[in-house]
This record gives C-alpha cells, structure tokens and sequence, in this order.
C-alpha cells in the first residue's frame, strides 16, 4: 500500500557495502539491468517516505547502501512493518556485503565469489545462489537452500541452527572452533553423515558452542 523507492545508474563492477537496519522481509537478488533499485514497503506505515531514508554513496569501485531511521521511527517498527527489496544488477558484482535484522533474510539470483552476511534472522533463504557465502548470526536459524554451488560458511556462538539442502546436492560439511558440530537428518530422523567429503561444495560451521543440522527430505 506505501512504498519508497530509489534507484542509481551501473556501469562498472561495484563491491557492494549495505548497512539496511530493521525490516520484517529483507529480499536482496540479482537481475538483468543497469541501476540498483532500493524498494520500502509497507501494508501499514503510512509515513513510509518520511520516516525512512536511502542513502546511496557511490565511492570509485564501491557502493554504499543505507537505510536510515528519522522521525523518532524505531527498529522495533520497521522489523514488525517494513519489507527491504534490493535489487542489484548480475554484471556488476564484484564483491557484496550487508548488514540486516529482519525476521527472514532472502537471497537470490546472484553469483559472486565473496558474499558477507551479517544478519540478526531466524530464517535465511539462499536461492540460486553461486559462490562463497559467509553468515554471521549468533540466532538459532532455518536456512534453506535450493542448490548448492559453492561454499556456505555460518559463523555462530551458542546456537543451533538447520540448513535444508536438496537430497541430490554433493557436498562436504566441515565443523571448525570451539565445541562446535554437525549432525545429519533425513525426514526429520538423525541419521549417519551424508556428506562427500571430497566435495567441491562446502558447508562449514565456524565459531563456539554451535550445532549445525543438515536436513534433507
């Protein structure tokens, strides 16, 4: 019913610096264009345009993104009532990082060797995604992915999370820190480990008193 949208002409590969603040949906994907397009919706949040502001800094080979909070607008608001799309054009990634806290995360449609989340969700989506995707989260997460071509590396301290991969994907899973580990199910029933360890595809789970769960079925 209310959005705000920004957008800025690409013409050469960017690393991509995004610092998005609260938001109950965050989508950021990849498409056939040439401008980065900055979408803020909402069902409810009629001073929308007023109270939240992109900002787009274009800095030689990076790019700054920006959600900035005004007129008193609390995190608290935007993650019950503002949806963030972000969409970034596929022939002018180089490198991107984002900062987020939304109750899910989704990501889709982007290939890049070097992708950093740092994010505060409970639900991660990675859909078509190619290339090294690290996640730092120190939330209990659902994090499901459609495909698996490339490296997922979660960073966490004293959580449990689950990821769902395809039954068909070929992978290794490697556990590294402090008192972390990975355990497999299949159906919703623990099961021996699945993984190839020769793989060229990689799950790693990195940090300190983590459990990662590998779901498929």
């Amino acid at each position: 019913m209310y959005e705000s949208i920004t957008e800025y002409d690409i013409d050469e590969s960017k690393h991509y610096d995004m610092k998005l603040e609260g938001a109950k949906w965050l989508i950021l994907a990849g498409y056939e264009g040439e401008k980065i397009r900055v979408r803020l919706g909402s069902n409810t949040f009629s001073t929308l345009q007023n109270d939240f502001k992109v900002k787009i800094d274009d800095i030689r080979k990076r790019i700054d993104i920006d959600v900035k909070r005004k007129n008193g607008a609390t995190e608290a608001m935007a993650k019950s009532e503002i949806d963030i799309f972000v969409q970034i054009p596929v022939q002018y990634i180089d490198k991107i990082e984002c900062e987020a806290h939304a109750e899910t995360v989704e990501i889709r449609s982007i290939e890049c060797e070097n992708m950093e989340f740092g994010v505060k969700t409970t639900n991660l989506i990675l859909e078509n995604v190619v290339g090294s995707v690290e996640v730092d989260c120190n939330l209990d997460m659902e994090i499901m992915c459609d495909s698996l071509n490339g490296e997922i590396a979660i960073n966490q301290v004293s959580a449990t999370s689950k990821i769902h991969v395809p039954e068909e994907a070929i992978f290794q899973a490697v556990a590294k820190g402090i008192g972390t580990s990975i355990s497999y199910e299949k159906a919703g029933q623990q099961v021996e480990r699945f993984d190839a360890p020769e793989a060229d595809n990689v799950i790693e789970l990195n940090g300190i008193k983590s459990e990662l769960i590998v779901c498929i079925g």
